[in-house]
Parts: structure tokens; C-alpha cells; sequence
């Protein structure tokens, strides 16, 4: 088949090509009806299945898994197609026939293109490649149907939105780019609707989300419906986005060829004219259709490698968690010191030349989730985290070519980090593949494994099809390389990339102070983050990079983001995030021209040192030494870039070499797939944090009767008593419950022994509840959380007195409340041992609410028995009234009020997710004249208003084991 775009006056065929042409022509047809084809049949496909769809099953697949017609009457895309014969059996027949124009259209437009100038030939490449695995997807949602299986079918689906963005804005591009001057009216038209298309798909993406919320979160009768109008919408919008092709193919006339006709020397003629023989150009398609498939398998296995070693210091610190102190099981931190083997060179070589293998064998450290018991769970996950780092820097070290081999693994492991941070964002902070998630907390183990054994199956054909034998370089290297002073400084960058831009949702954590002063937020700015990383990265092949100016630059930085507030400590940490990323490619370069060894085995003692550091400047009172490093982060911040610092000056002079390999073709064609896979890497973060941006605000469950139901709880950093991610667990409790504000204490989990999770911001968003968080990591508490129904008015961040032991924190926020302004504190006092403390705290939070004017509810953690010592403090220093005085058996948590009207006190198991329970009371918002003089008289809860009593389905034996216990029922007030 060839192809031909002609001028009018332009005859067909030459006159040289007549003489032998006529014969070999079988027939030709316009490029145009091939685009009114695959519209035609793609619209049928589907309008065809709604009509015989509503004909015959109407009232079945209108129905859904909450309400059925009337409350919804109109069905989704999924139902019509998918649900039932026989509309499920003509749509994929009339889908399978669109298949065929499907494809023309995309190999079409891509040889059409590519014969143009404009954007340069590997975009048109990627595009080709990005409408493939667009059509693929979109043949996986068909065919694999939510009915057969859900999760299979929203993967299809997922993927198929998701690379609609990157197709749509690149065919226009491409459009206006290459075709533009050789049809300007119709590629005009053409793109004029696209453009409509694009933009309404867009747009229609906010409602469709919303409406699904409201139907799967909210429950609301008919949302689905709505949703359901706007999911249609999108299928017309992208049909009709493909269905521009017709004004671009107008000009193209498609010829079949009998080449057994042809002379040899006229096919010869045709096709060497460019140059290029037809089989070189194929070969050289195919190498670089193989090469973007070996680039993503390493990159997932970059992916891989980052989730593995953020998991382990998070298995890890489950131990002390629970032993509140050293338990013996830190000790496998120090797995990552297991690189020191490729010291032996026979090791080293086996590692390397079967690295597909290896990877293959660490992916236990992924499949230890399927062991229930906490200790083989850290077991396999350490063995997996340490075959990988192993197999990743064995990498480093062979005879390659600057430009070739070590450049790849270096972007690999690069990208690798930056598809860690988008991957935590689409799962709100949790990765899904972590040893403590599973299928029930929204793991997605099982797909990450299977993903994993592909990935590594690839690199096992790739290195043996290959047959690469690579030789060491780095002992016998002329280099004049100081190998200590690179080890140290690459350790340091490791436990920077560790502890600071493994989620990016870090940097906007360090820099909140209170409610009012928290922005850039978490949601959207994170995108941001990503940017900076992948920016970072572009910037890494620059000579400056390992400049003194350089890293001036990144440690102002990182200071101003310790020091500086709000936005401008938001601009100096993306600022340290192109830092570190830039420099990252440059300490790996060095170190593979190092002794592997020993220096392999100082950077991972310096990154474990780092990491002990990172926390005892929190943990100061369980660790042995710990008062000498307490609140001091900042001494970690100089010695880290103190590191760096040495490693830099460590460094030999740039190789010229490796500067001019710069200009090589490969080089560039390398640079361009990378950089488009981190353009993808960013749009994708950017999408997913868009999507997470809250639609509606936050309402109370009971307006009715101004009900105010709160609530407080130690979480222990949201990790249940079994070493599971407890986030889920938590959402629905709180919930149940209709908690419209509530507390949650030892909730900083921005650390790396925490896993580096935004908890705050994702019960936020699952709860639809403003949040305020704090104080921040840099304070050095265990954390406070703040979440509620009602608008934060202001809010403002306690350090409590704490001379002796840890560091206690505490939230004062003023909420508006129906209208009237009540203050809420939310407080964690130091432990036991250390009675000092506890009383100077609980003075001082006793002074912030006597000295308010408003009414006010305490909840809080006070560790003192009732009627006893800090008791007294708290209520009658405090000028406020404990919810329950007759409740002796209590000892860490407390609920108090005044000015409000106190109707219930509950108290509810933890269920397993802790080792502390829930406590929680509600009240009313009343005037003042009308509280009642009696605040302390009981009722029965039949005295009391439906609606203004607690959830019934926690009598008895509960449900997922939280339960009313202690009085095993509420307690009621008039």
C-alpha cells in the first residue's frame, strides 16, 4: 500500500513511473473514508447497544449496586454495553469491526506525519505508540467487563483516560505542526474541533468525578444517573475528536500495489529515494519500539527498588512501636549494607550479567504481604530490599560506554523515584504495593507483582538476546578518584531522596504553621514536587551541577524549607528537590568508577546512620543517646550537605569525553525518550492531583439540630495491631460514628520510619473534612490531627513546656459552628515518666482555654487518673467541665466542654487498630441562656431524639470489632 498527498495540478504518476505503474495499480480509494468508517461503526457500536440495551433489560441496567428506577433511570456506559446479551454481544461485534479502522487510522496518521516536518520523528513515534496502547486499553474495558471483573475492567479504564491526553494534545500539535502548510483550510477545520472536542472532554471530567462521588461515597439517589450523562458524553466527544481525520485524509489517496508487477529497479527507485531502503526503516521502528519497552521494565523495576526501601524502615518501626523501645528488630536496616559482597569480583560479575534474574528473586520483598504474621512479613520484605539494592549497583560497575549502558540504569533508577511520588498520589500516600497493604486497605500487590515479572522477564531476554559480556573497570580505573569521600556523599544524597522527596507531599508538610498559614497544600501542590524532580533530572548532564554555586544553591535551599514558612519554604524545597535530583546522576557516575566494595559499603552506612539520626531527633526518650540529638534537625541538615559537600570536591575533573558524547545521535535520541517519559510522568501527577482537588464543601451530619458529635483517638500512626495500613479502617469507623470533628493523635507519619504518608490529607479527602495537621515534622512531636465538618476559622500550632521528656503538641482551632464560633483544642501531654512535663503542659492548655471567650470542647491526652493531680488543672484551672465525671476508669483520654450542650458520651473499642480506644461526646450549639442549669443529670436514650443519638449498629458485638464498651452502651444528658 502506498501513500501519496498531491497538489491538484499534480498528475498522479510521473511519467517515468507510467511506463510501469498502470499495471501494478490494483485499485485506490480516498484516505477520507476510512475516517467516516471507524466513526460510523464506533458511534453504532454504542448507540446501537444503548437502544437494544433499554429494549430489553431497561430496568436492569438502570439499576446499580445501591438504588434501582425510579431513584435512576437513565444507564452508564459500563451497564449498557457490558451487562447483559443480547446489547453486550453486538457492541463487541460492532467494536471488533471498528478495530481494523482504528488501527489505519493511527498507522495513517503516523506515515502521514512522519513524511512532514515539524515536530521531530520521535514525538510522531511516541504518539503512534501512545494511540496503540490507548486502543488496547480501551479493548480491555470492552471486553473484560465490570461484571467480570472490576478491577481489570478500571485498570482498562484508567489507562485509557489517562493516555487520552497526552494522544489528544499530540495530534493537535502534530497537526498544526506538520500538516498545516500543506492544507491550511482543512487541517484548520480539523483542528477548530478537536480543539471543541478536547476541551469539553476536560471539562466534563470534574462533574463526572463529583457525580461519581456523590453516588459511590455519598449515596445519593440519582447521581449515578447524572454521572452516567456525562460518561456518555465522553465517548461522543472522543469519537468525534478521531472523526476530524476527515478533513486531514481528504487530500490523501490510497493506492493497493501488486509489487510482483514492478520492475526491480523502479521498486528500487521508490523506495531508496529518501535514502532509506523500506527494511531499514522498519528495523530501525522496531529498535526503537524495543527500546521504549526495555526502558519502561527498568523503570518499573526502579519503581520497585524505591518501594521496597521506603517499606522497610515502616516494617520496622512497627516493632518499637509496640515495645516503646529498642526491640532488637532494627537490626535489619542494615541489609542495605548487603552491596558490600561486589567487592568480590566473581559475585560482582554474576549479578550483573543475570540482573534480570536477580530482580526477579527481590521481588519477594513485594510478595511478603502475603504472609500474615508482622515478623515474616519484615523477614522477606528486608531480603527483597537488599537482592535489589544489591542488583542495582552491581549495575554501576562494567565497561560500558558513557553514554550507553550506565546513562540507562541511571535514568531507570531516576524515574523509577519520580513514578514512586506519582504513584503515592494517585493512592493518597500509600503505595499500593507496600508489605502493609493489601487487597482490603486497597493494595494492589498481586497487579505490582504481576507488572514485576514481566518487567523481568524483559530484562532476561534483552541481557541473553543480547549475549552483553561486560568486563570491571573499577579497580583497575587510572581515575585519581578519592572512593571515601564520594561513599559519604552519596549516602547522604540516598537518605535525602529517602527521607524528603519520596512523596511529595513532604515539602508542604514542612512548611505549615496552623490552618491559616498551611498553603501550598498538599492537593494540588504536590504536582509541583514531581516537576521539581523530574526537572531536576534534565538538569543532571549539565557541567554546573557539580559546582560550588551549585550547592550553595541547594543548601540555602533546604535551610530556607527547614526555616522559612509557607510559600517561600514552599519554593526553596522545590528548589532543593532540582538540587538533589541533579546530582544524584553525577555521584552514580563516580561511584562506578570507585572500588565497589568498600565504597558501596560506606554509603549505606552513612544513608543507616542518617536514617538513626532522622530519628532520634524525634524518639530522643527510647533510644540510647537520644537527648544529645533532640530537636535537631538542623544538625542533620548541615551534615548531610556537609557530605554532599566532600563528595562534590571528592570528584575527579568532568570527562571531555563524556561532554562531547553529548552531541551524539544516541545520546539525543536517549535524552528525547527519557524526557518524554518524565513529561508523561508529570502530566500524569498533575491529573492525579487535579482529581483529588475537593468539589463540594464539607456539610455536619445532623444541621437539623445542631448536632456537633466529636471525637478523639491515638491512631499509632495508622498502623493497625497486625502491621496492616489502617487509613480505610479508621475512614469508615469515623464515618459510622458521624463524627463531625475529631481528633487524632500520634498522626505525623511524614518520616521515614512512618513511610513518608500524608495520613491527615487522605482521611480528609475520603471524609470530605477540612484538616489541619500540626505542629509539622520540624517540630518533633508525634503529631496532632485536626479534622472537621465545620470551616476552620483560624487555627494555631502549640509546642507544649517539655523540659524533660518528648515533645508534646497541641491544636487550638476556632471552628464556626451553625454560625457561632467555638474553640476546639486537640492535645497529646508527654508520658509517664515524666511527671514535670505533664503538669507544666497541662497548665498551659488549661490558661489557652480559660482565656478564651468562646465556648470550647477539649480532647485530649492527658495520662492522669480522674479527680487526681493534672485532673484538677485541666478542668477547674481550665474553666471547663469533664463530660463524664462519674467515669473513673479512664486514664489517657479526655473529653471536656463549655458553653455548648452536652447530649451523649460514648466510648468505643479501637477494634484492633490500636491499642487505645475512641471517646467521643455530642452536643449541641445553643444560646447561652439556653444550657441547662443541670449539665450533669442522665436520661434514657428513648428521652432523646433519634437523631440525636449514636450509631445503633455498635451495640452488641459492633461491627469490625469497634463496639460500645466500658458501659457497653452511650451515655445520655439532659
Amino acid at each position: 500500500m502506498a501513500t501519496s498527498r498531491r497538489s491538484k495540478r499534480e498528475p498522479l504518476l510521473h511519467a517515468e513511473e507510467a511506463v510501469f505503474m498502470p499495471q501494478a495499480i490494483l485499485g485506490g480509494f480516498n484516505g477520507k473514508y476510512i475516517a467516516y468508517l471507524h466513526t460510523i461503526l464506533a458511534f453504532s457500536a454504542f448507540l446501537v447497544a444503548l437502544v437494544v440495551g433499554c429494549q430489553t433489560h431497561y430496568y436492569k441496567i438502570v439499576e446499580n449496586e445501591y438504588f434501582r428506577y425510579p431513584d435512576e433511570w437513565f444507564p452508564s456506559v459500563s451497564a449498557t454495553i457490558g451487562d447483559r446479551y443480547p446489547a453486550r454481544a453486538i457492541f463487541q461485534i460492532f467494536i471488533a469491526a471498528t478495530a481494523t479502522p482504528r488501527f489505519l487510522l493511527l498507522f495513517l496518521w503516523y506515515f502521514v506525519t512522519a513524511s512532514r516536518s515539524g515536530s521531530s520523528t520521535t514525538f510522531k513515534k511516541v504518539l503512534l505508540v501512545i494511540g496503540v496502547i490507548r486502543t488496547f486499553a480501551c479493548a480491555v474495558f470492552v471486553y473484560v467487563t465490570s461484571s467480570d471483573d472490576h478491577m481489570i475492567h478500571d485498570v482498562g479504564m484508567v489507562i485509557y483516560i489517562l493516555f487520552t491526553f497526552p494522544y489528544m494534545f499530540g495530534t493537535m500539535y502534530t497537526s498544526s505542526s506538520s500538516l498545516l502548510q500543506s492544507s491550511p483550510t482543512l487541517v484548520t477545520k480539523a483542528n477548530r474541533l478537536r480543539k471543541i472536542m478536547c476541551g469539553l472532554f476536560i471539562f466534563t471530567l470534574g462533574p463526572l468525578v463529583h457525580y461519581y462521588i456523590k453516588h459511590k461515597v455519598d449515596k445519593i439517589p440519582g447521581a449515578y444517573t447524572i454521572y452516567a450523562f456525562f460518561e456518555w458524553s465522553l465517548i461522543m466527544y472522543d469519537i468525534s475528536f478521531d472523526a476530524a481525520s476527515v478533513y486531514d485524509f481528504q487530500t490523501l489517496h490510497i493506492q493497493v500495489l501488486d509489487v510482483n508487477t514492478m520492475e526491480k529497479q523502479d521498486r528500487d527507485h521508490d523506495f531508496t529515494s529518501a535514502g532509506k531502503s523500506p527494511f531499514s526503516v522498519m528495523s530501525s521502528q522496531r529498535e526503537w519500539l524495543s527500546n521504549f519497552i526495555f526502558f519502561s521494565a527498568d523503570v518499573y523495576l526502579g519503581f520497585i527498588f524505591w518501594s521496597m526501601l521506603t517499606a522497610l524502615p515502616l516494617l520496622i518501626w512497627y516493632f518499637p512501636l509496640w515495645h516503646m523501645g529498642i526491640s532488637g528488630y532494627e537490626a535489619f536496616l542494615f541489609i542495605t549494607l548487603l552491596p558490600v559482597v561486589l567487592g568480590v569480583p566473581f559475585v560482582r560479575n554474576i549479578v550483573r550479567s543475570y540482573r534480570g534474574i536477580f530482580h526477579l528473586i527481590s521481588l519477594i520483598g513485594v510478595a511478603s504481604y502475603l504472609w500474615e504474621t508482622p515478623t515474616h512479613r519484615l523477614i522477606y520484605a528486608a531480603i527483597g530490599c537488599g537482592i535489589s539494592l544489591t542488583t542495582w549497583a552491581a549495575t554501576w560497575y562494567g565497561e560500558y560506554e558513557k553514554t550507553g549502558r550506565l546513562e540507562r540504569d541511571i535514568a531507570s533508577l531516576s524515574l523509577g523515584l519520580v513514578l514512586h511520588n506519582v504513584v503515592k498520589a494517585m493512592w493518597r500516600s500509600n503505595n499500593p504495593i507496600w508489605p502493609i497493604m493489601r487487597f482490603e486497605n486497597g493494595g494492589a500487590n498481586a497487579t505490582g507483582i504481576f507488572i514485576g515479572v514481566l518487567a523481568c522477564i524483559t530484562l532476561i531476554y534483552r541481557d541473553f538476546s543480547r549475549k552483553q559480556r561486560t568486563h570491571d573497570h573499577s579497580v583497575s580505573s587510572n581515575v585519581d578518584v578519592r572512593w571515601s569521600g564520594i561513599a559519604v556523599g552519596f549516602g547522604a544524597i540516598f537518605f535525602i531522596l529517602h527521607s524528603m522527596l519520596s512523596d511529595s507531599s513532604i515539602i508542604s508538610r514542612w512548611i505549615a504553621r496552623g490552618y491559616s498559614h498551611h498553603e501550598p497544600a498538599p492537593v494540588p501542590w504536590g504536582a509541583l514536587v514531581i516537576a521539581a524532580l523530574a526537572l531536576g533530572y534534565t538538569l543532571s548532564h549539565k557541567v554546573f551541577v557539580t559546582g560550588l554555586t551549585w550547592w550553595t544553591f541547594g543548601t540555602i535551599s533546604v535551610f530556607a524549607l527547614y526555616y522559612v514558612p509557607q510559600t517561600p519554604g514552599f519554593i526553596a524545597g522545590l528548589g532543593f528537590a532540582v538540587y538533589t535530583m541533579s546530582i544524584l546522576p553525577s555521584f552514580i557516575r563516580t561511584v562506578s568508577i570507585c572500588p565497589p566494595g568498600r565504597t558501596l559499603f560506606l554509603s549505606m552506612l552513612t544513608y543507616n546512620i542518617l536514617d538513626l539520626l532522622h530519628v532520634w531527633v524525634v524518639a530522643y526518650a527510647f533510644v540510647p543517646g537520644g537527648p544529645l540529638l533532640r530537636e535537631s534537625t538542623h544538625v542533620i541538615l548541615l551534615i548531610m550537605m556537609g557530605l554532599i559537600g566532600i563528595g562534590l570536591r571528592s570528584m575527579p575533573t568532568v570527562d571531555e569525553k563524556y561532554v562531547k558524547s553529548q552531541d551524539s545521535s544516541s545520546f539525543r535520541s536517549r535524552r528525547k525518550l527519557i524526557n518524554w517519559k518524565l513529561s508523561g510522568l508529570v502530566l500524569a501527577g498533575a491529573l492525579t492531583y487535579i482529581s483529588r482537588i475537593p468539589l463540594e464543601k464539607p456539610q455536619p451530619y445532623h444541621p437539623e439540630d445542631k448536632i456537633m458529635t466529636a471525637g478523639i483517638w491515638t491512631i499509632h500512626f495508622a498502623l493497625d495491631n497486625d502491621m496492616w495500613a489502617s487509613e480505610t479502617r479508621m475512614r469508615d469507623t469515623i464515618r459510622e460514628l458521624e463524627l463531625d470533628v475529631v481528633g487524632l493523635l500520634e498522626s505525623d507519619t511524614q518520616r521515614i520510619i512512618m513511610g513518608n504518608r500524608d495520613l491527615t490529607q487522605s482521611l480528609a479527602e475520603d471524609l470530605n473534612m477540612y484538616a489541619d495537621f500540626g505542629p509539622g515534622p520540624t517540630s518533633h512531636t508525634w503529631g496532632c490531627t485536626m479534622l472537621s465538618k465545620f470551616p476552620i476559622v483560624n487555627s494555631t500550632h502549640h509546642l507544649l513546656p517539655s523540659p524533660v521528656g518528648e515533645l508534646a503538641c497541641a491544636i487550638h482551632a476556632t471552628l464556626d459552628v451553625y454560625g457561632k464560633h467555638v474553640d476546639v483544642i486537640v492535645s497529646h501531654n508527654g508520658q509517664e515518666e515524666d511527671p514535670l512535663d505533664r503538669k507544666l503542659q497541662t497548665t498551659e492548655i488549661a490558661r489557652i482555654m480559660r482565656e478564651s471567650p468562646n465556648p470550647f470542647v477539649f480532647l485530649g491526652y492527658v495520662v492522669t487518673k480522674p479527680h487526681v493531680g493534672n485532673y484538677h488543672i485541666l478542668m477547674e484551672d481550665g474553666n471547663v467541665n469533664d463530660i463524664d465525671p462519674t467515669d473513673d476508669d479512664r486514664w489517657c483520654e479526655y473529653v471536656a466542654f463549655r458553653g455548648v450542650k452536652r447530649i451523649g458520651y460514648a466510648r468505643i473499642s479501637h477494634g484492633g487498630i490500636t491499642d487505645t480506644e475512641i471517646q467521643s461526646g455530642k452536643f449541641q450549639i445553643v444560646q447561652e441562656n439556653e444550657l441547662p442549669k443541670d449539665i450533669y443529670r442522665r436520661v434514657n436514650e428513648s428521652d432523646i431524639p433519634e437523631s440525636q443519638r449514636y450509631p445503633p449498629q455498635f451495640y452488641g458485638d459492633g461491627v469490625r470489632n469497634h463496639k460500645y464498651h466500658v458501659f457497653n452502651e452511650p451515655r445520655y444528658f439532659n
